[in-house]
């Protein structure tokens, strides 16, 4: 009975919910057992909150005894990225400098999960900060690919993306500041979706580059990711970048999925040297599937995405300079040397001594170099003027397409420990992510087949204007209803046994 709950979807979990075949509190017991069962090898959770998430489930099935209206995704269980606030349960963001703390109060898209009944199993593993590509920089050890245990799972998400490939929950939330949900979908053969910026409120969300991060969806299906998208988009007050907007009908979309007349955009830029053999084969597969299917493909250049990655690398790290500066060991978070010898200096840099990892110093020493007299106009400066040039090349293209294709990562996943010591080799993970972070626009990333070279999932990625976020589920449904149809099951139906 745990099997056949756990290959659910989510829409599938609170239909029989809604109507009484499953409590939400079985469907929750059948996860958590899962995870009791599997996460050992995986290491997908940092914090399960059972007894939480069991409280929840019960009054998902009080509320149905009551005969009161159920949401789309009552009582539906979710893996939480350890990046947003949770009142009551520990918030470490992968790191030291927050181990133990308890958070007072809930992140806004924490709120809005909960005002919707959907159970929160726990929070999950991530790059600390949410700095990487692999989930190998978090502070508690790394997180296994379940498709093969020896690679990673992708970042800064990887928990979250694990969680979605071993069972362990039918939905997750990710963030995403240069390609932190992709990226994780892409190489364990799900679905991530980073929402137009400003869509899903910050607050609550702890800080790595505020002009760029961005929580989201994840899933296993176009439509659980659209169900998932509409509870957490929407205008909030409490986050000044929150755009007040109606949320695009995502559900809508991916419940009426068609590319038929759809003009498709391919950039000469997301293809050549340091690209595997098996992704282009599988991304040139999907375009052909593309046309099959009624779209029009459009070739576009776009110069200004060779850039990209240096600008981001400039961008990021400068944000996260002046945003981790809150963490000095003195309001909250590890301290480390008040004993009654050290200065309030001297307390704030042994603190961060021990609580930041290597990643976390490197980029904010990058950071700090870059917004320093004399090289801010250099670095910074530049970057930002990179970033408009950029924005431009969408708007560009833009005018020609209704969205933009490509592979989502270069390569499928790389074995745990290869890139470790090799920076630029990892920052290449999300060479085809990062351009759309810079200006601000939506993508999903949805899986389109195994490398033959490797038998790993391979992501394909699209690429939306700001606020057309519905495009995205549009083209997802189509292309996903097709792989399905072709093979006659989804991927991860494949995906190997734990």
């Amino acid at each position: 009975m745990t099997d056949n709950i756990i290959k659910l979807t989510a829409a599938q979990i609170a239909g029989k919910i809604a109507s009484g075949e499953l409590t939400a509190v079985a469907v929750t017991e059948a996860h958590l057992a899962r995870i009791e069962a599997v996460d050992e090898k995986v290491h997908a959770f940092l914090h399960v909150d059972r007894e939480g998430a069991l409280a929840q489930a019960r009054a998902v099935d009080e509320k149905r005894a009551r005969g009161e209206k159920l949401g789309p995704l009552a009582g539906v269980p979710l893996a939480l990225k350890d990046i947003f606030t949770t009142e009551g349960v520990p918030t470490t963001v992968g790191s030291k400098i927050l181990q133990g703390w308890i958070p007072p109060y809930d992140a806004t898209l924490t709120k809005r999960l909960k005002a919707a009944d959907v159970v929160i199993l726990g929070k999950t593993n991530m790059d600390e900060f949410a700095m990487g590509s692999s989930t190998e920089n978090s502070a508690y050890g790394p997180t296994g690919n379940p498709w093969d245990l020896t690679k990673i799972p992708g970042g800064s998400g990887g928990g979250s993306s694990a969680a979605l490939a071993s069972y362990e929950a039918p939905l997750a939330i990710g963030t995403d500041t240069g390609g932190s949900i992709r990226q994780p979908a892409a190489v364990t053969g799900t679905v991530g979706v980073k929402p137009t910026y400003g869509a899903v409120s910050r607050f609550g969300m702890v800080a790595f580059s505020s002009s760029l991060d961005q929580g989201g969806p994840c899933a296993r299906t176009v439509l659980d990711a659209a169900l998932l998208h509409e509870v957490i988009a929407g205008h909030d007050p409490m986050d000044s970048t929150s755009i007040d907007a109606p949320v695009p009908p995502v559900v809508e979309a991916a419940r009426n999925g068609s590319v038929a007349g759809m003009r498709v955009g391919v950039v000469k830029q997301f293809r050549g040297e340091g690209y595997q053999a098996g992704v282009i084969q599988r991304f040139d597969e999907s375009v052909e599937l593309l046309k099959e299917l009624g779209a029009e493909i459009v070739e576009l250049d776009c110069p200004s995405f060779d850039l990209a990655l240096s600008a981001y690398y400039l961008i990021a790290p400068s944000e996260c300079s002046s945003n981790l500066a809150r963490f000095d060991g003195l309001r909250y978070g590890l301290r480390t040397g008040d004993d009654g010898s050290h200065s309030a200096e001297e307390v704030t840099s042994l603190t961060r001594e021990a609580g930041f990892g290597p990643e976390v110093k490197r980029r904010i020493m990058l950071g700090t170099y870059a917004l320093s007299s004399g090289y801010y106009d250099a670095y910074y400066g530049s970057a930002q003027k990179v970033r408009t040039l950029i924005t431009r090349d969408f708007e560009k293209a833009f005018e020609q397409v209704d969205v933009i294709v490509s592979p989502t990562t270069p390569t499928t996943a790389f074995a745990i420990g290869e890139r470790a010591d090799d920076p630029m080799a990892m920052y290449l993970a999300d060479l085809c992510t990062i351009p759309t972070n810079l200006a601000g626009n939506a993508a999903m990333s949805l899986p389109c087949g195994l490398a033959p070279e490797d038998n790993l999932p391979v992501g394909l990625q699209i690429i939306a204007p700001a606020m057309q976020d519905d495009r995205l589920y549009k083209v997802g449904a189509a292309v996903e209803a097709a792989f399905v149809e072709k093979w006659g099951h989804p991927l991860l139906e494949e995906a190997p046994s734990l």
